[in-house]
């Protein structure tokens, strides 16, 4: 669970911004909002979560609902995401080309080795998953689907990206870490610097934060974007060792996508 409700300031934005775009950023802020659990968001809600003023949220729900972002639901003033939202998501998923070569390859090793297979890239303090194989057989206390967030600082994913990511983002994202979660930052700073050396060392960094469940990710470097892929398991054991059964399917895999991709 996040420590704040409020959507976190923007990583990359640029000195110099203008109050139009500014204005653009705020949109975008409200669009983040809504969430699994939190689908139906009235201006209050909005203004909490986003750390806008009412009277900002306001104006900006009325231009979003306008242009066909958001839907207000009749009788109420409580909006949710509209239609155009999913298609600009199914848009971005099969105009991916990354997403076309991995998601086989993906799926084949999923299916082979009855495991968990994801594929993400960050956003802000998140890892956003853009694809998501489930065939591992025992049932974990939580569903991974495409689009789904995790936090940066508590997962594989996240650490595997923070390993090799930019040292400004990374020095952006560890103030914000130290401001949102003072008192377990000490301890989150170690298990992330454990994590850089396992990437330097193994290629792979590994985690646990959810009960059981075992995770092993991998940075993937596209051009100047960086993807991150993983494996998991819900299982019983020794996570050590798990993690060192896992390892070579993870490695394997970056490896086939990687040469597809400089094939293609």
């Amino acid at each position: 669970m996040r420590h704040s409700l409020q959507v976190p300031p923007p990583i990359t934005s640029k000195p110099g911004v203008s109050p139009s775009n500014r204005s653009l950023e705020r949109g975008i802020d409200i669009l983040r909002a809504f969430r699994p659990g939190s689908a139906l968001l009235g201006n209050g809600d909005i203004a909490e979560r986003t750390g806008l003023s009412k009277s900002t949220v306001s104006r900006l729900t009325q231009t979003l609902v306008a242009c066909g972002l958001l839907h207000i639901e009749p009788g109420t003033r409580v909006y949710r995401l509209a239609p155009l939202v999913m298609s600009l998501a199914h848009a971005m998923r099969t105009g991916s080309h990354v997403l076309a070569i991995a998601a086989p390859l993906m799926r084949s090793t999923a299916e082979k080795h009855k495991i968990n297979v994801g594929l993400a890239a960050p956003d802000r303090d998140e890892m956003v998953y853009l694809e998501s194989i489930r065939y591992n057989r025992r049932p974990s206390l939580r569903t991974v689907v495409s689009g789904q967030r995790v936090p940066i600082e508590l997962t594989s994913l996240g650490r595997a990206y923070l390993a090799i990511a930019p040292p400004s983002q990374k020095n952006k994202l560890f103030a914000h870490f130290k401001k949102t979660r003072a008192q377990q930052w000490p301890l989150l700073r170690d298990e992330i610097s454990h994590a850089q050396m396992q990437v330097t060392q193994q290629g792979y960094c590994v985690a646990s934060w959810q009960p059981e469940v075992v995770a092993l990710a991998t940075p993937l470097e596209v051009g100047e974007q960086i993807y991150v892929l993983n494996v998991s398991v819900t299982r019983e054991g020794n996570a050590a060792e798990i993690a060192t059964e896992m390892a070579p399917l993870l490695m394997e895999l970056r490896l086939k996508i990687d040469h597809a991709l400089h094939a293609s």
